[in-house]
This record gives C-alpha cells, sequence and structure tokens, in this order.
C-alpha cells in the first residue's frame, strides 16, 4: 500500500497547552521525521484550537479527505494534538477499523491498525481527556473560590485595573493609576450625554493616548470599538460581577475591587445606549418591598422602576426600559445628542387580592420622606440619652442593693428547703421508722410533694431575679442607642438595613391614600410621647452655638413627674 501523510499542527492557550511546541515549530519538526523516514506528505494542517470539544474546523476538513482517499497517515507531534475529547478520539480509532487511516507517527512511537496498538492510542487519548478535564475543574474551582472572597474572577482585568503583585491565588484588584482617570473620563463624557461612543473612543486613543497594559508579546495597542462598548455595559464598573457556584447557578457579587461608577449612573448609561433593560444584571433590591400592606385591600405594596426618555429629535417622551429608539421619529437613543433621561420608582398596591384596588401610586421619594418625619419622632438629643443613662445607671445601683437582700432571702429559703428534704428522707429510711410507725409512705410521698414544688419555684425566682436587674439596664440602652442613630443609619445604609430599622421601631405598616402608617413599639411610642410633652429633649432643640444650659435641662427633665416614672 503507498503511504501518505498529513501532518497535523494543534496549540491553543489552555492550561494544558502551555508546555506544547509552537505551531512552527511543531511543522518543522515533523517535516525533519518526514524526510528521515522518506515519508511522501500530501498536506500540512496548522491550527490554533482546543481539542477539549469537538468543533475544530481545519481538523475536520483533515478528516474528509481521509474519507476521500487522499491520505493514510497522520503525523503529529503526540497523541493529544488530534484528540482531548471521546468523540474526536473515538472517530480516529473508528477510521482505523474501517481501513481509513493506516498509520499515525509521532516522534518515537508508530500506531498501525492493530489490537494492542488502537487499544493504547485509544487509552492516549483517554489519559488526554482526563488530564484537561482536571485541570478545568481545578481552574474553575480556584476562580470560584477567588470570587467567593469578593475578587473578580479571571487572570486578566478590565481596563482601569491591574493585579497586585501578590503570589498566585492571592492577588488582590488595584485601580491602575494611569488608566483608571482615563476610562473614567469616558464614562463621565457618556453621562453627559453629549458624546457618542466612537467620539468618545476618538478622544480616548488619540487625544489622551490610551493603550493597554504589555503582557509579554501582546498590549500597548489603543482600545477597540466593541471594547469600549464592552465597558459601558460591564456592571464590574459600579462594583458587581457574576460566577457561576458550586451548584452550576449564576449568582451575582459585589466585589472588594473600587467602584468606578455609581449604579444609577451605569443605569442611565444603558439608557443612552439605547440598551433599556437588556443589561438588567441583577434583581433591584428596594428597600421598602415586602413590609408594608396595602391599606384598602391588605395586598402586599411593590415598587416599579421607570425610565424615561425625552427625544431630542421630536420632544416625544417614550418609556425607553425596553427600546432603543424614538416609536415616533424612530431615531437610535444612542445617535441622539444630549437626551433627557428621566428615572422613577414608585410604590403601589400588588392589587393581587383584589384587581379593583383604587390606591394610587408614590413616589420613592414622597414615601421615603414619610419614613424620616417617622424616625425623627423617636430621635431625641445625644445629651438626654446621657442623662437618661446616667439616671437610670443610678436607679440601677439602689435596685441591686434590693436586689442583693431579695436574693439572700431567696437563697435562704433554697437552702432551708433542701435541708427540710433531706431531713424527711433520713427520717424515712431512719431505723425507727423501720415499720413505718414515725412517717407512712403517704405522709412521706405527700410532704416530699410539696417540698419538691416549692423548690422548682425558689429556682425560678433566683433565675429570673438575676437575670432581670442584669439586662433591663443593657436593653434599655440598647433601644437608647437606636432611636439616636436610626435616622442616620436609614439614610446612609443598604436597602436591607433600612428594612431592617422600620420594622424595628413599628409594626403593621400600611400604605393608604399615599399616607404611610405605622404602629410605633411601646419603647418608641414613649420616646414620641416624651418628646411631645417635654420638647426639650428633642435634638433640633439644641443648637451648637448656643450658650451651654446641659445642667439647666437635667433639672427641668428631673423635675418632670410624667418622663421619670416611664
Amino acid at each position: 500500500m503507498q503511504m501518505k501523510y498529513f501532518i497535523y499542527c494543534r496549540k491553543s492557550s489552555e492550561q494544558e497547552d502551555r508546555q506544547i511546541l509552537s505551531l512552527p515549530a511543531q511543522a518543522a519538526e515533523l517535516q525533519n521525521l518526514a524526510e528521515k523516514n522518506n515519508l511522501t506528505v500530501v498536506d500540512i494542517f496548522q491550527e490554533s484550537k482546543s481539542a477539549h470539544t469537538a468543533g475544530r474546523s481545519k481538523f475536520d476538513v483533515m478528516i474528509k479527505r481521509f474519507e476521500a482517499g487522499e491520505a493514510n497517515g497522520i503525523i503529529v507531534w503526540d497523541e493529544s494534538r488530534i484528540a482531548r475529547n471521546s468523540l474526536d478520539g473515538g472517530k480516529v480509532i473508528y477510521m482505523m477499523d474501517l481501513g481509513q487511516i493506516v498509520e499515525i507517527r509521532k516522534p518515537g512511537k508508530t500506531y498501525r491498525n492493530t489490537p494492542d496498538d488502537k487499544s493504547w492510542l485509544q487509552m492516549c487519548f483517554m489519559m488526554s481527556k482526563k488530564e484537561s478535564d482536571d485541570k478545568g475543574v481545578n481552574v474553575r474551582r480556584g476562580l470560584r473560590t477567588k470570587a467567593e472572597k469578593g475578587w473578580y474572577p479571571s487572570s486578566w482585568t478590565k481596563p482601569g485595573y491591574m493585579w497586585d503583585n501578590a503570589e498566585r491565588g492571592n492577588k488582590s484588584l488595584l485601580i491602575d493609576p494611569i488608566r483608571f482617570r482615563l476610562i473614567k473620563q469616558c464614562w463621565e463624557l457618556m453621562l453627559t450625554g453629549a458624546y457618542t461612543t466612537p467620539q468618545i473612543l476618538q478622544k480616548l486613543n488619540d487625544e489622551w493616548g490610551y493603550r493597554s497594559p504589555i503582557r509579554k508579546s501582546l498590549g500597548g495597542k489603543p482600545m477597540h470599538r466593541s471594547q469600549l462598548y464592552n465597558v459601558f455595559s460591564d456592571p464590574f464598573y459600579y462594583g458587581w460581577y457574576e460566577y457561576k457556584n458550586s451548584s452550576g447557578e449564576t449568582v451575582w457579587k459585589n466585589g472588594n475591587h473600587k467602584p468606578m461608577i455609581t449604579e444609577e449612573e451605569f443605569n442611565r448609561v444603558q439608557m443612552l445606549l439605547g440598551r433599556g433593560s437588556k443589561k438588567r444584571m441583577r434583581k433591584q433590591n428596594f428597600p421598602l418591598t415586602g413590609i408594608i400592606r396595602c391599606g384598602e385591600c391588605n395586598a402586599m405594596v411593590t415598587a416599579e422602576e421607570k425610565w424615561q426618555t425625552i427625544c431630542t429629535n421630536c420632544k416625544h417622551k417614550f418609556s425607553s426600559l425596553n427600546k432603543d429608539e424614538c416609536p415616533k421619529c424612530h431615531l437610535k437613543i444612542e445617535e441622539m445628542v444630549n437626551p433627557t433621561v428621566l428615572h422613577y420608582i414608585y410604590y403601589h398596591c400588588t392589587k393581587r387580592k383584589n384587581a379593583n384596588c383604587t390606591q394610587k401610586s408614590i413616589l420613592a421619594d414622597d414615601l421615603i420622606k414619610q419614613v424620616d418625619k417617622k424616625l425623627k419622632k423617636v430621635k431625641v438629643s445625644p445629651r438626654f440619652v446621657k442623662w437618661a443613662l446616667k439616671y437610670l445607671g443610678s436607679l440601677h445601683d439602689e435596685e441591686s442593693i434590693a436586689h442583693t437582700a431579695t436574693i439572700t432571702q431567696l437563697q435562704n429559703s433554697y437552702n432551708d428547703c433542701v435541708k427540710r428534704m433531706d431531713n424527711l428522707v433520713k427520717l424515712k429510711i431512719s431505723p425507727a421508722n423501720s415499720d413505718g410507725s414515725l412517717l407512712s409512705d403517704d405522709e412521706f410521698l405527700a410532704q416530699k410533694t410539696v417540698l419538691v414544688s416549692e423548690k422548682t419555684k425558689l429556682e425560678e425566682s433566683l433565675n429570673n431575679q438575676g437575670q432581670r436587674v442584669n439586662n433591663w439596664l443593657e436593653t434599655v440602652e440598647e433601644h437608647f442607642n437606636f432611636a439616636l442613630h436610626a435616622r442616620h443609619r436609614f439614610e446612609v445604609g443598604s436597602p436591607d438595613e433600612k428594612r431592617e430599622i422600620l420594622v424595628t421601631i413599628g409594626s403593621n405598616l400600611t400604605l393608604l391614600d399615599k399616607v404611610l402608617g405605622l404602629d410605633l413599639e411601646n419603647e418608641y411610642a414613649f420616646l414620641e410621647y416624651v418628646k411631645e410633652i417635654e420638647p426639650s429633649v428633642s435634638e433640633e432643640f439644641e443648637h451648637e452655638k448656643s450658650v451651654d444650659i446641659s445642667m439647666d435641662l437635667e433639672s427641668l427633665w428631673a423635675q418632670n413627674r410624667l418622663v421619670l416614672p416611664r
């Protein structure tokens, strides 16, 4: 049989191919092998493609030419160049069974159509696949661990950021001292609405001289247009990224890196690009959902986000959440020069219990203002809190003295009860009572039952006394401090923190006719009551530049009979 060969060279950028010769080096070595052995080479195939999955274009062309009978042998650097997946490997073995491939040569080894050679070749394909699978699992595990720690799961960074020089696996993402400022200027120009993406790209590359970081033979090039579009659509720049957890689910993570913009600015850019909700990367977390019910139908109150754009051409206002052009004049949003973008958040009844509920929606800002008024009612001045805790501390000292006497009395009673139980048992088991003449079984059981009940009650009283005195002052101090800082914490806190603050101070939250209803908890209702009867406890009553009247205020509060008893 006349032998004709194809030379097949392959290399990919994946982990398992890092130590493999380059394509030109493979081709040169294999051509030398063919010349030394006087082998007829029909064609040379070279491609940069992973063999972990099927679908290599030049490999598929080579297989079809084998089927057409143009050649019947392969020359490769090693077995893993042919296949790292079961489909391609099985196809090559099957073609050897059919005689379409007669021989596979590599430096130092030749496989022919024999059971031993084909078994060994198949085992080599299997080991290549296992090596690739294992490295893939390890890489994914490492990236997942990295993502869970709050760092973007990739060895490559985003434009404007760079990795530090820590050891591999412990690197932190830092801002690039040169490129961070340039990319941020791109966002700022985009947010003005007066520049298109191509115009910003021209400024970035030509006027500001942006060039990508140099890594070995890569980098040092201006930014491409598609890359800038990717920057403007990447939630990474406002602090979030996605990754797959161990269950294969896509999870969003708030990273440890410094955000370049805010989420609000990111959403505005999406509107200016005409991408609407296509880039809604994570579910919006509204602070007042899930805790307020409709005052009319008792259904839950939900929130809705709306984006509107006013066309610069025809002045038509339209919802731009799912549109990329003006519905009236069909001008692309991306092509509009400085369009007006409006953003609203509304709270309204879900109407799940009554589709005909008549309650109207309310702007989020208006609802937040009502919450602030509620919190303002329970906020007292730091000076009043200091005085109240000082006063309660003196009460605590007095109660501690009385408490000690109570504890002593209870302990004596408890010891006496235990002594009487011991004497009762001794009497029952004494030799003089062997016939039950001193204490019968029924008498012993009746007296024992009474003593056990008394002992149990005394133990409960002792425990309650200890907990009551030790905990009440700490609990009161926690309530005061919460009331003191709740308003500020609500202003700067996350949506979850705001929700927790609101349900802490009250219950039965309702929204009726755009008015928020709230039943304050007892301790916070008392603070509201104190502010009504004694306005001087309010923070607004004290001014930083006023004369120090702290002693006068403390005297005033100490004389108020409505405040002290509570």
